[in-house]
């Protein structure tokens, strides 16, 4: 089992960081989920994940990509938090020294549901682009619809619900150039591309589907979406 990520430099030590600072803020108790192989590290994070069998709400998922120094596979679940504490330990160190940096990692977690269902590899297939200005406005409604919809000192499950009423709304898009009516992208999808750092003006968002899930990819990151 590996025990720690070596990242290629210190650069990739900050982006790391940063990604998964952005994903704490949006889930204090988050989780992120590490696939490594052939040098190539996926860090996926939730923005919105169903509670329950009963719940209609999207799956919405973050995922960053990151080069390592070595090809030796591996997939566990470990907490943000204390990630986030190692990634800063291991900055302090990589001040003074050239190349990979070595990041040890924290326990893995339990009971991640969300962790257990993978999106495709492969099968993507393009269906057109999204204006990022799309992203924003819904990103920016959306977060002013939930704090006025969210009282002082709620329970969790309100503010579950508020959540998943704004956010499994679509998109207001016509998206793809094949004109896929049965193709539909939750406004949740913009909340996790702007909460994470992924949408730019100049960057348009090109949309990709391949069986029951839906991809976002800009230069940044990508967003992935099951209904």
């Amino acid at each position: 089992m590996v025990n720690s990520l070596s990242l290629i430099d210190a650069a990739s030590l900050g982006d790391l960081k940063v990604y998964l600072g952005r994903a704490a803020r949006v889930d204090g108790g988050a989780a992120v989920r590490l696939i490594g192989g052939m040098g190539v590290l996926a860090a996926y994070t939730a923005s919105l994940t169903p509670k329950g069998l009963l719940d209609s709400t999207p799956t919405v998922l973050g995922l960053r990509t990151f080069a390592l120094s070595h090809p030796e596979p591996f997939d566990v679940v470990v907490a943000i938090r204390p990630l986030l504490d190692r990634l800063a330990q291991a900055s302090v160190m990589s001040n003074a020294s050239e190349g990979n940096v070595e990041v040890p990692l924290p326990p893995v977690e339990g009971g991640v549901a969300w962790a257990g269902v993978s999106p495709p590899r492969g099968g993507w297939v393009a269906t057109g682009r999204i204006d990022p200005r799309v992203l924003e406005d819904a990103a920016r409604e959306g977060i002013a619809e939930v704090a006025a919809g969210v009282p002082a000192d709620p329970g969790e499950h309100l503010v579950h619900r508020v959540r998943s009423e704004v956010w499994g709304r679509d998109l207001p898009v016509s998206v793809g150039e094949t004109d896929d009516p049965t193709l539909r992208i939750p406004a949740g999808a913009a909340f996790c591309a702007v909460s994470l750092g992924f949408v730019k003006l100049d960057d348009p968002v090109s949309v990709f589907v391949s069986g029951g899930w839906s991809r976002l990819s800009m230069k940044r990151g990508h967003v992935l979406v099951r209904r």
